[in-house]
């Protein structure tokens, strides 16, 4: 007799059923949702139109337990969903993700009618676990404790035609306080070099032209084998690959960013000039609070070495403003690291307890009120070095990777919207000939607000690129396939590069 693990995992193509996932966090969930699209494709569902909101067949959850009040977010949606899933027979709930991983069974208590829960670690089962839960009529619940499939390996449902994520490696060996990530992802397992470079090439084969590659401490890559110069040989090996116009990475650690790798990044030419350094806080007392095993002048002596190598390098951080024991001397450390790194933007956040972290239960919480004007004062210093830096860019001609959907104002400005080298978001007088996401175009920098350029006059140069090819294909392939199961476009666009990260060494 066949168990129900072994049955059919696709659905009757004459009438398929749609998903729709919804994603919180980091960049690794973004990735992982990815990945989760296109097994849900493989097994016969279609992407809900644009907009439905919840209303699919299938709907799942990729959570975060990083962000604060991420439970209540969850729960709040869970329980939006319950009358539809009453009124609606056949509609399945499903959770992953760090929260499902921390949580397990309390999600299906606090939400009996959630279908299916699975963690970090086995992401490729949701498939199977959603039949299993229709056939048995009752929630699966399936946390794995270590990784059974690198998740680049699975079928993936990419949100980009022309830029990809690709993962180097999953989980992290740190001890960071404040972070609850390598409990819920394990110890660092690395890809074989081999196998990342294979999935760039096909990439590029597809029309990618940008890939950013992922790790939760993205340059220790090569610990797995002792090679400490790993990374620095991956990038450099990006830089053979034809047709790769744009490799970036995020995030490093300050503890493994060597040498060997700035020297990297200046001398691949399709690495771009663009650095995401978490630093977290200035002061030394703090950082050793928080277990970074570097100090405040280890940091800014890095960000003098990219500097010198890469004069133009763009460089971002993470803050965290109100750690338990901080004092009004150790935020003024902060302060004045911030003057000195003179970051192009930085993304700060006001410390709040995480469940299960060394930090929540650390003596010395403080105030919020006290926290609040700290982060305030942060914010506007960090404020006015961007906007001054982004002055710097004025008269510069720049080369511009069109994006889709990153310019809100497009429209009714008459403008597009591309990311620069460095990555700064700069939006562009709309040519009169057709520009594609994924094309180039050369505009000069006219004026600079905090978080964004403009380039008022008429564009310089074109270049239509493969990835504008790809682009455009796939954009016709899903219109044709709107008109044949009468569902809506589905979003695509450039992967945001840099999303708000609480409290992380730098991905969730």
């Amino acid at each position: 007799m066949t168990s129900s693990s072994d049955r059919s995992q696709a659905v009757d193509v004459a009438d398929p059923k749609t998903y729709e996932v919804f994603t919180y966090g980091c960049q690794m969930n973004v990735h992982d949702s990815e990945r989760l699209s296109g097994l849900l494709e493989n097994a016969g569902y279609v992407r809900a139109p644009e907009g439905s909101d919840g209303d699919a067949d299938v709907v799942v959850f990729n959570t975060c337990a990083v962000r604060e009040n991420a439970d209540n977010k969850l729960y709040g949606n869970l329980g939006r969903l319950a009358p539809r899933k009453t009124s609606r027979p056949g509609m399945q709930i499903a959770v992953g993700g760090c929260l499902a991983q921390k949580d397990r069974d309390t999600i299906v208590k606090k939400a009996p009618w959630v279908d299916v829960v699975f963690g970090t670690h086995n992401i490729g089962k949701l498939p199977v676990l959603l039949e299993r839960a229709r056939v048995q009529e009752e929630a699966q619940v399936e946390i794995a404790e270590s990784l059974e499939a690198f998740p680049s390996t699975l079928p993936t449902r990419r949100e980009s035609a022309y830029a990809a994520w690709v993962s180097i490696s999953v989980g992290c060996n740190n001890t960071c306080t404040f972070c609850i990530v390598p409990a819920l992802r394990g110890k660092e397992k690395d890809r074989r070099t081999g196998d990342i470079l294979a999935e760039i090439e096909a990439l590029v084969g597809e029309g990618v032209s940008e890939i950013t590659l992922l790790g939760q401490n993205v340059n220790a890559y090569g610990s797995d084998i002792g090679d400490r110069e790993a990374f620095s040989k991956l990038l450099r090996a990006c830089g053979e690959i034809e047709g790769l116009e744009r490799v970036r990475f995020t995030s490093p650690h300050p503890r493994d960013f060597t040498d060997d790798v700035i020297a990297a990044m200046a001398e691949t030419p399709n690495v771009m000039p663009q650095l995401h350094m978490p630093m977290q806080s200035g002061s030394d007392t703090v950082l050793k609070a928080m277990r970074r095993s570097y100090r405040q002048e280890r940091f800014l002596g890095i960000i003098e070495k990219v500097r010198a190598a890469i004069p133009d390098a763009a460089i971002t951080t993470d803050i965290i403003v109100g750690f338990p024991g901080e004092t009004e001397e150790d935020f003024e450390q902060t302060m004045h690291a911030v003057r000195e790194a003179r970051f192009s933007a930085a993304f700060t956040f006001q410390y709040s307890k995480r469940p299960g972290t060394p930090a929540a239960t650390m003596e010395n919480q403080i105030p919020k009120e006290v926290v609040q004007a700290r982060y305030e004062r942060l914010v506007a210093l960090q404020e006015e070095i961007s906007w001054e830096e982004n002055k710097k860019q004025v008269g510069r001609t720049l080369e511009l990777m069109v994006a889709e959907g990153e310019g809100r104002k497009d429209g009714s400005t008459h403008r597009l919207s591309g990311r620069a080298p460095d990555n700064r978001l700069v939006h562009f007088t709309k040519p009169d000939q057709e520009v594609r996401p994924g094309d180039v175009v050369t505009v000069e920098i006219t004026y600079a607000a905090p978080h964004h350029l403009l380039a008022e006059g008429a564009v310089l140069d074109v270049r239509r690129t493969r990835a504008g090819d790809a682009w455009e294909k796939r954009t016709k392939e899903t219109q044709d396939k709107q008109q044949g199961v009468l569902l809506g476009l589905p979003k695509v666009g450039v992967p945001e590069p840099l999303p708000a990260v609480t409290g992380g060494c730098a991905v969730d």
